[in-house]
């Protein structure tokens, strides 16, 4: 099994995993310092002492002490302060300046460790040279020499362990901001579309992000590619196929003039549908590719009433062809601009498409309503329709290209709803369909997307 330096779960984070790695490595740094400073102090504090045990020891076995001035326990066992033993030449305790301690004379001359009165002594003995001469002993508690190592062990320690929580929080920070930048170029990738397919940039990208980057934007571009060749395909088939279909509906037109059978006049009708039906195909295609095509214009302030307006204009000779009572119906009247930032051919397709495939659905003498709805500054539109409506469990399928409702008896091409889908996302508008509950028929509604 393969070791990961970021683990599962909530810990799979690069700011957690640096953490996670770097503050038990300064701990580890900082216990590893103190116990080194300790070391280091505790052997240069005890070889300084001992040569000034030894130096005073030698300065007083070449002459007669007649009385060390006296000590008590405070000064011995909290301030360090040296005990002078003095000894004759049959090693009799002559002089104490502590007398108090009950150390005997340590056989051999040199340093000695030991334990009396309940305590740890550094105890350096010289013994008398001559029947002139004394010999001396000097102790020195060792718990001293532990205190002292430690103050100036962590004296020297000190500024490191203050240091510590600064440098950790430099470290969140630092993995924070790594974090932070690594999120923009995510959000940079999240807003790429088929629509607007741009590199990311790689200023101020780590280096060894770069290649990911590259690669990335590398796919990106073969992406594009793939997406503008399929819009030509897509436009050079429609443009290609408009010629020939509309030259076979006019030879159809005229040969109406030649009908003269009754039994061929049933299939020349199915005929006639199927040329219409291949007109709107190749008409709807185009209107296809030329939305898909990126940067047609930019976002703009649209007044939605206005295009309400001229929408329901532009379709109402197909209302009054089909014998359907259109109307534009508003819950606050008045002729008050509503602006709406998006872009201006996006929600003229959005509503056009909503408007006539109502129009197409909706069975002559039937009744098409656009509800302009405003309440507490949110606005909406709904495109209502008197016709068959939409099985419950075909609802999510209706925004497929291609996908039409089976047994409803028209000849649609199966992509408006597509087209008007499409036009919704890039315009930031959300679309949805539900059927009718006081009677059958489809309600369209387009508001803000939350």
């Amino acid at each position: 099994m393969r070791w990961h330096v970021f683990p599962n779960g909530p810990m799979c984070s690069l700011r957690r995993a640096l953490m996670l790695w770097l503050v038990p490595v300064f701990l580890v740094v900082g216990a590893c310092s103190a116990a080194i400073s300790y070391w280091s102090y505790s052997h240069m504090v005890g070889a300084f002492l001992d040569d000034q045990m030894q130096d005073l020891a030698e300065a007083l076995t070449s002459k007669a002490m007649p009385a060390p001035p006296q000590l008590n326990a405070e000064r011995v066992l909290k301030k360090g302060s040296y005990v002078v033993q003095t000894y004759a030449a049959d090693g009799a305790l002559q002089a104490s300046s502590w007398p108090q301690l009950r150390l005997p004379l340590q056989a051999g001359a040199g340093f000695h460790d030991v334990s009396g009165d309940g305590e740890r002594w550094r105890v350096y003995t010289l013994p008398a040279h001559g029947a002139d001469k004394q010999g001396v002993q000097v102790l020195q508690s060792l718990d001293f020499r532990a205190k002292l190592a430690a103050e100036r062990a962590g004296a020297a320690v000190a500024p490191f362990l203050l240091m510590l929580p600064l440098s950790m929080l430099v470290l969140w920070g630092v993995a924070r901001a790594i974090s932070r930048a690594l999120q923009d170029i995510g959000r940079q990738a999240a807003r790429q579309d088929e629509h607007n397919i741009s590199e990311l940039s790689v200023a101020n990208v780590p280096q060894e992000l770069t290649p990911l980057i590259a690669s990335f934007n590398s796919l990106l571009r073969r992406l594009r590619d793939a997406f503008a060749t399929q819009r030509r395909f897509v436009q050079d088939a429609a443009h290609e196929l408009r010629t020939p279909i509309a030259a076979i509906g006019l030879q159809v037109e005229n040969m109406r003039n030649d009908m003269n059978c009754p039994a061929a006049e049933q299939r020349f009708a199915h005929l006639e549908a199927g040329v219409r039906r291949a007109q709107r195909l190749v008409d709807q295609l185009l209107r296809l590719s030329k939305q898909e095509s990126a940067g047609a214009d930019g976002p703009a302030i649209v007044d939605l009433r206005a295009q309400l307006r001229e929408s329901v204009n532009t379709l109402i000779g197909l209302a009054d062809q089909r014998n359907i009572d259109l109307g534009l119906v508003s819950s606050q009247q008045g002729n008050t601009p509503i602006p709406l930032a998006c872009t201006a051919s996006d929600l003229r397709s959005l509503l056009d498409n909503l408007i006539e495939n109502a129009l197409r659905y909706t069975p002559e003498g039937g009744v098409v309503d656009v509800r302009l709805l405003q309440d507490q500054g949110r606005v909406a539109v709904e495109v209502v329709d008197t016709g068959p409506g939409i099985p419950q469990d075909m609802l999510p399928r209706v925004f497929d290209r291609f996908f039409r409702v089976p047994g409803n008896g028209t000849n649609g091409s199966g992509l408006g709803l597509a087209i008007a889908k499409a036009a919704a996302q890039r315009a930031g508008l959300l679309l949805t369909l539900r059927n009718r509950e006081d009677r059958s028929g489809l309600i369209a509604r387009v508001e803000a997307a939350a």
